[in-house]
């Protein structure tokens, strides 16, 4: 289960809280509602200190939304693993 939630927006920016487990048919949730703030033109930050898992598709969306300047806020080391274990 993933829960996306908008925790700050402004004019220019938003923030998203990411909370559980990023995986299967959440990863595209979370594409669709980055990809809303894209449409807007806004800055997305994530806020992940409440993501506990992500699979391999989970973990190529958070890297290419880290190649698109998206501030990932509160990434536990543990996430880092998972991220760099899924990039070999």
């Amino acid at each position: 289960m993933l829960r996306i939630s908008v925790t700050d927006e402004s004019e220019k920016t938003i923030r998203l809280r990411v909370e559980g487990w990023l995986v299967g048919a959440w990863v595209e949730e979370l594409r669709l509602q980055t990809q809303t703030a894209f449409s807007q033109a806004k800055a997305l930050s994530l806020d992940l200190e409440k993501l506990w898992f992500v699979d391999p598709q989970g973990a190529a969306l958070l890297r290419e939304l880290a190649r698109r300047n998206v501030a990932q806020l509160n990434r536990s080391p543990f996430i880092d693993q998972q991220l760099k274990e899924t990039a070999l």
